[in-house]
């Protein structure tokens, strides 16, 4: 049944689904500034729900980190075209952290809207000219570490594990270490975390191999020529080579090729949630958290996989907005750590080959951070309750209340004209006289849609209780 049969199994996710609507649009909505609105209309182009989590970050912050990761994804089209020489791509890398000093700088490359964005790279120069001193610092200097780092391995290829680390440190752990540097910068999160280059690091590379792993597909297919980064030191155990992982012949290999990776992503774990546990500032936790337990999430889905071979895994939409409406603190993200944990291990335990050569690793891998995921959480549980804001509750009372007005009328229970007196015939009597929700002759749909909302509402308002 699609999108529809997940809300039908899952009603709960219903409200988060809508929110994440609204937050959607709201990121939609520009700056008067129009150099500023282009930075943020690219934003919104070219990274997805990540644009969400950036946009609810405080000012100057917001403004430093967009630029910062508009400036870096300029940096990647260059890397990803693989229609520029390489004596002309190299050059360009190593200098690009120059090149945003200058505000006429374009280039001609790219795909899709980055085709737009380089075009226009000189406006996104200007915003970044405009930012404070010391942002832009941060920005120039992993601009130049990172162009460096991408130069270098253009020019060979990820052999081994540690070239793996340090391939993933350079296009992803340079920016959970210049994120870093531009919190404790604003002030927001502590000066220590200008110095915390090395759990920085673990936060990118957690992200970045999770996205290795699962675009396994989209990259061996990439034309005119595949760009690979699963290191041959662990592939190399399973197969002659990546390609015959696409073989159905082949996919037992495949899979415990895959399920090694995965081992391999989650040894990053543990210092990405001492990373989190030291944030303070709830807008620049969630920007960080999020992203991190979709990761998780995602290692989740992919584990013991074959489908990773044949096309896209990603996380339901629905989860994926529950993780968004439901990340404030510590105590939800060990919740939601906690929940994927025990995914994988049951997959490990059930499903998995005993034979497999790391699934005993992943096994304890997974038995000691689930531990202490569910240790903290039942700390954080008896010792601060959870407390849902007064704005949360009062827009959930007020969504149970609509839906259940909305039920009433459209399940004919009573006469929104007549003199009863119940609340549900009151509120909906507001409403009386605009005519029906829905056209004349969808009364089947209106009852289904409405009983599908008053279940979500109900379903939020139980879950949250229960904690």
């Amino acid at each position: 049944m699609g999108k529809l049969g997940d809300i039908l199994a899952h009603p709960e996710e219903l409200l988060p689904l809508i929110r994440i609507y609204a937050a959607t649009k709201k990121a939609t909505q520009l700056p008067e500034d129009p150099k500023l609105a282009f930075c943020y209309d690219m934003l919104n182009r070219v990274s997805r729900s990540f644009a969400i989590v950036i946009q609810q970050l405080p000012n100057p912050l917001r403004d430093a980190i967009c630029v910062f990761y508009l400036v870096l994804r300029a940096l990647d089209t260059v890397e990803d075209d693989m229609a520029i020489d390489n004596k002309v791509k190299i050059p360009a890398l190593l200098a690009f952290h120059e090149s945003i000093y200058d505000r006429g700088f374009t280039m001609q490359c790219g795909y899709g809207h980055y085709v737009r964005l380089m075009e226009h790279l000189g406006t996104v120069i200007d915003v970044f000219l405009g930012l404070e001193p010391h942002f832009q610092e941060v920005i120039a200097d992993i601009t130049q570490r990172m162009g460096e780092g991408m130069a270098e391995f253009i020019q060979r290829d990820v052999e081994t594990i540690a070239d793996y680390d340090l391939y993933c440190h350079y296009v992803a752990g340079l920016v959970g270490v210049g994120l870093s540097q531009l919190f404790a910068s604003s002030e927001l999160e502590s000066a220590s975390y200008a110095r915390a280059e090395v759990l920085s690091n673990h936060m990118g590379l957690f992200l970045q191999k999770t996205n290795i792993i699962r675009d396994y597909l989209e990259d061996i297919n990439e034309e005119p020529a595949p760009r690979m980064f699963w290191p041959h030191e662990i592939w190399g155990q399973y197969g002659d080579s990546l390609e015959d992982f696409k073989q159905p012949g082949n996919r037992r290999q495949a899979v415990q090729c895959l399920n090694h990776l995965v081992c391999n992503a989650l040894q990053h774990l543990p210092h990405c949630i001492k990373y989190m546990q030291g944030l303070r500032d709830r807008d620049v936790f969630r920007f960080c958290a999020i992203p991190q337990i979709m990761a998780i999430g995602t290692l989740a889905l992919c584990y013991n996989n074959g489908a990773i071979f044949e096309g896209v895994v990603k996380l339901r939409r629905g989860l994926t907005a529950r993780v968004f409406d439901e990340c404030d603190g510590m105590g939800e993200l060990y919740g939601w750590f906690t929940q994927f944990l025990q995914a994988l291990q049951e997959k490990a335990l059930l499903a998995v080959d005993k034979a497999d050569p790391t699934r005993e690793i992943l096994l304890d891998l997974v038995s000691s951070n689930l531990q202490h995921c569910e240790s903290e959480l039942t700390r954080i549980k008896s010792e601060q309750p959870r407390k849902l804001p007064t704005q949360q509750r009062l827009m959930d009372a007020s969504l149970l209340l609509l839906t259940g007005a909305w039920f009433y009328r459209a399940w004919e229970l009573g006469s929104s004209s007549g003199s009863s007196g119940s609340s549900m015939a009151g509120v909906w009597g507001l409403l009386d006289g605009a005519g029906g929700v829905l056209p004349a002759g969808y009364d089947g749909l209106e009852k289904a849609l409405v009983l599908m909302l008053l279940l979500a509402a109900v379903s939020r308002m139980v879950l949250v209780r229960l904690g």
